[in-house]
């Protein structure tokens, strides 16, 4: 069950639902263990695959291309960068700030017409309220999120 707890964004002075990351992460191994156990492949054989994987889509990303794990998403390089007025100041090196990778969970379309996402199952999702002082624990320290008090 994953957990939530109230939040306030000072910059546009509203109260809003956050999801909250609770423990250490599940590492590789764990994964491993988890698939190996609802399939023919041995833990080790999927530890190796799963310690290549990264390295098989940097190369592929590299080339230009997105690349698509089926019942996953899709990941793509996109650019953090910083515009100019003026095309005599294009500069590439100097405008792009950061290279991320950008996911996007594959989707389906359900027999009503909507879309559901792969890893979301609304359905399923049982949310637990955390209290305010609760500290995150998402590896990312929230760094990416809106300014919160």
């Amino acid at each position: 069950m994953p957990f939530w707890k109230k939040m306030f964004n000072k910059k546009q002075g509203v109260h809003y639902p956050r999801a909250i990351v609770q423990g250490k992460p599940v590492e590789t191994e764990t994964i491993a263990k988890d698939l190996a156990k609802i399939s023919t492949v041995s833990n080790s054989d999927v530890q190796a695959v799963l310690g290549d994987i990264s390295g098989v889509m940097h190369t592929r990303m590299s080339q230009g291309k997105s690349v698509h794990i089926k019942g996953l998403g899709y990941f793509r390089y996109v650019l953090d960068t910083v515009g100019v007025k003026d095309l005599d100041d294009f500069n590439f090196d100097k405008q792009v700030k950061a290279v991320r990778v950008e996911f996007i969970p594959e989707r389906e379309k359900t027999s009503n017409g909507t879309y559901t996402r792969a890893l979301v199952d609304s359905d399923e999702l049982e949310w637990i309220e955390l209290s305010p002082d609760t500290k995150d624990d998402a590896p990312t320290g929230g760094e990416d999120r809106p300014e919160i008090e």
